[in-house]
């Protein structure tokens, strides 16, 4: 397999979890193979079958899959992907990523995975702009292997209008391709 071409798609349990198809599709479109873990959580917005059918590759949501090719898919995902992208991120998987913890996939993953890592988070304003999640998110950026994608400012789920909502999915498909050039 050709870990030039496949790129690790984690999705985390906020609403625009939907968006992450069409993230999955732009890359489809480029020949990128794309494998995609989500939290519990984001198994609420949409569901892992969808993703398995626009990937075409087993969804991974379990730290000990059953699936025989990726008997331990933190580590055997992050050998075999260039690159993961975390759309939409939330405030969770973001302290979780910042502050060591693994517990569940994606951020056992992310812990494990030493290429590249583009974050994109997406949240309500007032939580975007919480102290708390501010220094998180400054941790982050000091890492060199991470790379935030910042949120746009805009009309919110909830109906506020402010910074958080998931950048625009061109942009962040824009910016992510380049690992592939």
């Amino acid at each position: 397999m050709n870990k030039n071409k496949n790129l690790l798609l984690a999705v985390t349990g906020g609403i625009s979890a939907y968006k992450s198809c069409e993230i999955l599709r732009l890359f489809k479109k480029e020949g990128i193979n794309v494998y995609v873990i989500m939290t519990e959580n984001a198994t609420k917005f949409v569901t892992p079958l969808t993703f398995k059918v626009l990937s075409e590759n087993p969804v991974f949501i379990d730290m000990f899959s059953e699936n025989k090719e990726f008997s331990l898919p933190h580590i055997s995902l992050s050998k075999i992907c260039k690159v993961m992208l975390i759309a939409p991120a939330t405030a969770n998987i973001i302290a979780k990523i910042a502050n060591g913890i693994a517990d569940d996939l994606v951020s056992t993953i992310a812990l494990a995975f030493s290429k590249n890592i583009y974050i994109a988070p997406a949240m309500n304003s007032e939580m975007f702009k919480n102290i708390f999640f501010q220094e998180n998110l400054k941790k982050l950026k000091m890492a060199k292997n991470i790379k935030i994608i910042e949120p746009d400012e805009g009309e919110l789920a909830c109906g506020d209008i402010g910074v958080g909502r998931l950048a625009d999915i061109n942009k962040i498909f824009q910016i992510v391709i380049k690992e592939f050039k």
